[in-house]
């Protein structure tokens, strides 16, 4: 018998090694982001540009982030487990969501114990004061993206639309954005056909 021949368990063995490495690339993914990111809505934007094109396409991308802000909880515990499942199932997903849970929860018992020692001086609230016109920016910024990735085909009034009445539902007539995501997903059954 020929030994140079390929034992039936040598594919099987492949399939592994390969499945391991999607699962630690989605560790790594998710670490990275988490670390590089510590606001969950923030990190949409460093994960749009880690995930789409080579874990993702952007659709599926929208589709994650439309999906995961319909469900109540953390955007990127959501993130981790849509992106992760969909790309490695049940391992991809434990393997993302540890990814996703380990940095902040680091960060956030180092930031807790900074906070209790420093609480109440004027610094403190200075530079949270600070931050808060930063974050905003940045959400504006991953917004756009989104909106761009999400209609790149048909970028025309009816993208304009759906925008402007989300807007007015949820600034002017304060509707929960979960009910205004909804709606915007059957208009553009509509709008999109």
């Amino acid at each position: 018998m020929n030994s140079s021949l390929p034992s039936p368990e040598e594919p099987v063995v492949i399939k592994a090694q390969s499945k391991f490495k999607v699962d630690m690339r989605l560790f790594w993914i998710f670490l990275k982001v988490n670390l590089l990111t510590t606001a969950g809505p923030t990190s949409v934007g460093l994960l749009y540009k880690e995930t789409v094109g080579t874990i993702l396409s952007e659709t599926q991308f929208v589709e994650a982030v439309g999906f995961s802000n319909l469900v109540p909880g953390s955007e990127a515990l959501k993130l981790a487990m849509f992106i992760g499942y969909a790309s490695g199932g049940v391992p991809g997903l434990i393997a993302a969501l540890l990814g996703a849970i380990i940095p902040p929860t680091v960060i956030m018992l180092t930031v807790a114990s900074i906070l209790v020692r420093f609480q109440g001086q004027d610094w403190m609230k200075h530079f949270i004061r600070g931050m808060s016109p930063a974050v905003g920016v940045l959400l504006a910024l991953v917004s756009w993206q989104l909106m761009r990735a999400g209609s790149r085909q048909s970028f025309k009034w009816r993208t304009l639309l759906i925008a402007i009445l989300s807007f007015i539902a949820l600034v002017i007539f304060k509707i929960p954005p979960q009910y205004v995501l909804i709606c915007a997903g059957v208009v553009g059954l509509f709008l999109f056909r």
